[in-house]
């Protein structure tokens, strides 16, 4: 274990004592899902993001593996394009995860705004995924929730990946069917086992959805994306630069032993790409490179960039059975 690691973990430690959920003053929710909500709040004057999941929920839903990934994963991930958390606990109701607020909002908004992006804008964004991606591998990460709504903007206007539900340390292969439809590797649907391949496949979707607007598989039920992504067609908009359509040809292999970030150069096969021959990778992990998209911002803690969401009494949940609590002992 190389010393960096062990200080990121000391750190972690203290941190684990400087935060109490009562110490937080809670502003607004700026996001909800299944089971849980993520509150803008502060402390001491810094604004964080609380992202508060109810136990009850959690079980009902059969996600309490997923939850202890999450967890495990960002207690191990510092980087400059993923979300950092700062602390996780438990109350008799309810998991939290304190992470640092990412003021621009989502990927997503500005993608729905703009219709579709630029070249430009695409191939900076896909650059800062890739090095996201490329260090998650390294550590036996698999991210497997790729997708415009699970990218926030810093408040310069680089990524932040957030949203780790679905993230898994891996030996070998994984069975899990999990993720968006529309992202999903064939593999994954066809139950074969996958391995850290999938998260190229979703970059090749992600980067398609960028340049058109809208991603390569879709139709109004899984069941028919599924057989659109196994089929493998793909309408290629007249507008599309053929330099990057031929990326993203390479990124939707279904073989994944052919698959683009899954040879034996890894990502590097990817970053020698034609499409990304104007970019200087050596300033993309140190944030050097001029974001395309700069949020606007009236202040450090401004949540105007996400959406607005009723807020609910989330403290007033009854606590848990012995038996039902006992799943989260190791939280």
């Amino acid at each position: 274990m190389s010393s960096e690691t062990t200080s990121d973990e000391e750190s972690s430690q203290e941190d684990l004592q400087r935060y109490d959920v009562d110490d937080l003053e809670m502003i607004r929710t700026i996001g909800t899902g299944t089971f849980g909500r993520v509150i803008l709040c502060r402390h001491r004057g810094k604004p964080l993001a609380l992202k508060i999941l109810s136990m009850v929920d959690v079980i009902r839903l059969k996600q309490v593996d997923h939850v202890r990934n999450e967890i495990t994963v960002l207690k191990e991930v510092k980087h400059p394009f993923i979300v950092n958390m700062l602390w996780s606990g438990r109350d008799q109701a309810r998991v939290y995860m304190l992470l640092e607020f990412v003021a621009g909002g989502e990927l997503f908004s500005y993608l729905r705004a703009a219709g579709r992006f630029s070249g430009r804008t695409s191939c900076f964004y896909a650059a800062e995924i890739i090095c996201a991606l490329e260090y998650l591998h390294s550590k036996h990460i698999v991210y497997r929730d790729l997708k415009p709504e699970n990218l926030l903007l810093d408040s310069q206007g680089h990524l932040k990946i957030t949203d780790f539900g679905f993230s898994k340390k891996l030996s070998d292969r994984t069975w899990t069917l999990c993720g968006t439809p529309e992202y999903l590797a064939p593999e994954i649907i066809q139950s074969k086992g996958h391995n850290k391949a999938v998260d190229w496949w979703a970059l090749g979707i992600l980067i398609y959805e960028m340049l058109a607007g809208f991603p390569p598989f879709f139709d109004d039920n899984p069941f028919g994306i599924y057989e659109k992504i196994l089929g493998g067609r793909i309408d290629w908009p007249k507008h599309m630069d053929p330099i990057a359509k031929d990326l993203v040809k390479k990124l939707l292999v279904a073989d994944r032993t052919k698959r683009l970030g899954n040879m034996r150069q890894g990502a590097e096969d990817i970053k020698r790409h034609r499409w990304f021959k104007l970019l200087d990778w050596s300033q993309v992990p140190l944030r050097g490179l001029v974001p395309p998209i700069s949020p606007r911002l009236k202040a450090p803690g401004d949540p105007s960039c996400f959406d607005d969401y009723p807020e609910t009494d989330w403290r007033s949940q009854p606590p848990l059975s012995a038996d039902q609590l006992a799943l989260f002992q190791d939280f």
